[in-house]
């Protein structure tokens, strides 16, 4: 891990949804975490949907066996998802939104309409050493719940902030950064450690590394379609080098 303790956490989702596309072996997204290791990530991140649309159930198994880096485990808070993470018991589990319906991730859980029953679904996963994290927007009442149920992580999502980079609407981008930026010191102050990812790039990245409340940065697609032109281990190295030098 870097020396500013800034940690990359790289999803390979994306490498399995190439491979899925023609339903073979090939590209092997083991073998993407393991250059991902090789190449300085801190973790991989990998979201078994319940429709299996990119990982696959072996594939959590085999990287359960491979990696020698933590696993964080995304996943919809449902039973099914709730047993597979019991019985593998990864480093982290992730607790996100899902709809079967989008394209990606859309948005942050919802947490204080649920207090109860995510205080309840994720005191298991606790008792068997997992570190829970929560994916949220960067939203007082969403992190103060998400305090309230016992998580130890949350994780910002910073999508609409670069959605609005991407698509030139500056003074949106910068009321989403100034935001990201309140209740990543909220969340801080709760004693939430803090995390961030969705949608992050070159260009955008830098903002966020810059908070010194965020400790660890979740990047997939991006790094995964960069690395179609530069190599897997250039485009992560890259992102590397950005981070630690926003942090420094």
């Amino acid at each position: 891990m870097s020396c500013n303790n800034l940690r990359l956490g790289v999803n390979i989702d994306h490498v399995a949804t190439v491979r899925n596309a023609r339903g073979g072996a090939y590209p092997d997204p083991l073998r993407a975490a393991k250059l991902a290791e090789e190449a300085g990530a801190d973790g991989i991140t990998a979201h078994l949907r319940e429709d299996r649309r990119h990982i696959s159930d072996a594939d959590i198994d085999g990287l359960m066996d491979v990696l020698t880096v933590p696993l964080n485990f995304e996943m919809a808070a449902t039973e099914e998802m709730q047993k597979i993470a019991l019985r593998h018991k990864p480093h982290a589990v992730c607790i996100v939104p899902e709809k079967r319906e989008e394209r990606t991730t859309e948005g942050g859980l919802e947490v204080a309409r649920e207090e109860n029953r995510l205080a309840h679904y994720i005191a298991p996963l606790r008792d068997a050493g997992c570190r829970v994290s929560i994916f949220i927007a960067a939203d007082r009442a969403q992190i103060e719940a998400a305090h309230r149920i016992g998580a130890e992580v949350i994780e910002l999502h910073t999508g609409a902030y670069c959605d609005a980079h991407a698509e030139g609407r500056l003074d949106e981008r910068d009321r989403e950064l100034e935001s990201l930026r309140e209740m990543s010191a909220l969340a801080r102050s709760l004693g939430l450690e803090v995390h961030a990812g969705h949608g992050l790039t070159y260009d955008t990245v830098k903002p966020i590394a810059a908070f010194p409340e965020v400790m660890e940065l979740n990047i997939g697609h991006f790094l995964i379609g960069e690395a179609i032109f530069r190599g897997m281990t250039p485009a992560i190295e890259e992102m590397r080098r950005l981070m630690d030098e926003a942090r420094a």
